[in-house]
């Protein structure tokens, strides 16, 4: 990984130093990180923090224009990322990073890692939309739903799948209002929780809820009693959410069909939440014992757009596999308090690739 950064100093500032105003409370903040042999300056905030740095970010970014090849990163309060976004496209970006083999992206596409579930739900409600304004119609959002730098088992099953279903109506209160909620129809995996979603997150909720599977007498044995997707759909419907069909191999399979019967060549949107669909590309399913799931992965698997994407490594080369739609994949670690990207590329790698090849090698 290269990174350059133009030596010019900006007026009245060196490099590490300090710019201080003594009117007010200060309160330090730090105003850029440049990595990799680049300088770390800071400012300290008072009564006019947002002139001082509305001047001193302009006068920076005469000098140091933000681009792939000049690294600079901005961290700061809301206050600051506003004068950010008028001043180069930018909003909730934290990190930036450069990579041999990454092109050149707009600033605006840019994401940083979220701070807060609130944050991430904002972000992906984001994604979503432009993803759908681009007219795509088979959408992926994945995330730990544990914590954010949990990894999948971390969490107890019923635990995570109940906190997955706090999010999910988080996420279609920001993204699906008022008459739209009417005209979207949200799958569970089971009928069973269709009933505990009603009575418990979903109470009040104007969405249409439904079911792929029903539960079957051999159900400890891994059958369920298939639900002919086109009897569920109704005219009136217009998008359809999945919540995390991955319990059962047959779930998955179901939503392939409903994809396949009710939104291939429509003008209807499909968004998968929390599917582990990781399962199904790094072949946990051997297509040897579970051909349906191989020929899904090869057919069914490319077809979707991964919006919204949250994968943490753990052990000392850890790190986090993040992708925010329109952005690029990017492989961040944490250092220092704050995550800073390693590696970005335009299609997605695979996790062996992350975990085997990208992470060791940073």
């Amino acid at each position: 990984m290269a990174m350059a950064l133009r030596t010019t100093t900006p007026p009245a500032m060196a490099e590490g130093s300090s710019i201080r105003r003594r009117r007010g409370t200060a309160e330090r903040c730090s105003i850029f990180r440049l990595r990799h042999g680049a300088a770390i300056g800071s400012a300290e905030r008072c009564g006019s923090f947002g002139r001082f740095n509305s001047s001193f970010a302009s006068s920076f970014l005469q000098f140091h224009p933000i681009t792939m090849e000049n690294l600079a990163i901005f961290r700061c309060d809301p206050q600051f990322s506003s004068m950010n976004e008028e001043r180069i496209g930018f909003y909730g970006l934290d990190l930036r990073c450069a990579s041999g083999n990454s092109r050149e992206s707009s600033v605006a596409t840019d994401v940083g890692f979220p701070r807060d579930y609130d944050e991430l739900l904002s972000q992906a409600r984001k994604a979503t939309e432009l993803a759908l304004s681009d007219n795509k119609n088979l959408l992926e959002i994945e995330f730990p739903t544990a914590g954010l730098d949990s990894v999948p088992g971390d969490g107890e099953g019923g635990i995570e799948m109940t906190g997955s279903m706090q999010l999910i109506r988080e996420f279609c209160d920001l993204l699906i209002t008022g008459e739209k909620a009417r005209k979207t129809r949200l799958f569970f995996p089971e009928a069973n929780e269709v009933d505990f979603a009603r009575k418990s997150v979903f109470g009040g909720s104007s969405l249409n809820l439904d079911y792929l599977t029903k539960p079957s007498l051999f159900e400890d044995f891994g059958f369920t009693t298939k639900v002919k997707m086109s009897d569920r759909v109704k005219p009136t419907d217009e998008m359809f959410l999945v919540a995390y069909p991955y319990f059962n191999v047959n779930e998955m399979l179901v939503v392939e069909e409903l994809y396949e019967e009710a939104v291939a060549n429509t003008d209807r949107k499909l968004v998968i939440f929390n599917g582990e669909l990781d399962r199904i590309r790094t072949g946990y399913y051997p297509s040897f014992f579970y051909p349906k799931l191989g020929a899904l992965a090869k057919a069914f698997l490319p077809k979707i757009e991964t919006v919204y994407y949250i994968h943490n490594f753990k052990g000392r080369k850890g790190g986090v596999l993040f992708r925010c739609y329109p952005g690029l994949w990017k492989v961040l670690r944490m250092v220092n308090g704050i995550y800073s990207c390693l590696h970005q590329q335009e299609e997605m790698p695979s996790l062996k690739e992350v975990a085997l090849d990208i992470l060791p090698s940073l």
